[in-house]
């Protein structure tokens, strides 16, 4: 008989869950990768609801502190990531009550996974573009330098894959790095259209608790 286990779903049922249908289901083989931004929002979440007085300044403190703690233990290699917990959100939260007892469940007050997965997501693309927007810049600095040194270089110009009239290295190397500019400002819209906080969103329509903006 295969192993069962319990989802954070698994109330609806009355058995327990297959062990396969859990591992089939589970996200957090993949989703770990999202650890820093989940806590960067919890801890977010948390500051949020100390200053609604959903919880006290203590719990806030317990919550960041607990938070910042198994930010070390996943950079450090020591977090035991669960399968039965599907995610990344549901290990990250079971390990912080582990830490600090009941006021962990707490920080789940006003949000769902699914805005969480949201918000992670947003918040992992906009430091990526920030990477990624470093290096282009780098990047086409870089080649406006070597046009520079090259700007006499001759090399022939092609139209259709034929040779046509000369240019110089220089010159040749300027219209990529224009290709680079138009990719750089698509690049700094998406970063616009994806600074946008869904916290709060909840699963559907919102959440009766009081809320403010993180």
């Amino acid at each position: 008989m295969s192993q069962a286990t319990n989802q954070s779903w698994g109330g609806r049922f009355s058995e327990p869950t297959d062990a396969f249908v859990a591992r089939f289901t589970a996200s957090v083989n993949f989703d770990q990768r999202l650890a820093r931004q989940d806590i960067q929002g919890s801890i977010a979440h948390a500051t949020m609801l100390a200053r609604v007085g959903v919880l006290t300044e203590e719990e806030r403190d317990a919550i960041i502190n607990g938070l910042t703690e198994i930010q070390g233990e996943i950079e450090r290699g020591e977090f035991q990531w669960s399968v039965p917990l599907e995610d990344v959100h549901m290990n990250i939260e079971a390990r912080l009550t582990d830490k600090i007892g009941i006021t962990g469940k707490k920080l789940h007050t006003g949000r769902s996974r699914n805005d969480q997965v949201a918000t992670d997501i947003r918040l992992f693309m906009r430091d990526e573009i920030d990477v990624i927007e470093a290096e282009l810049t780098r990047l086409r600095d870089g080649m406006i330098e070597l046009a520079e040194r090259e700007a006499d270089t001759i090399m022939p110009g092609f139209t259709h894959l034929q040779t046509a009239q000369p240019v110089t290295f220089g010159h040749h190397l300027l219209a990529w790095q224009e290709m680079l500019a138009r990719d750089h400002e698509r690049l700094l819209d998406c970063r616009k259209r994806v600074n946008v906080m869904p916290l709060g969103s909840a699963a559907l329509a919102g959440t009766p608790s009081p809320s403010t903006a993180t």
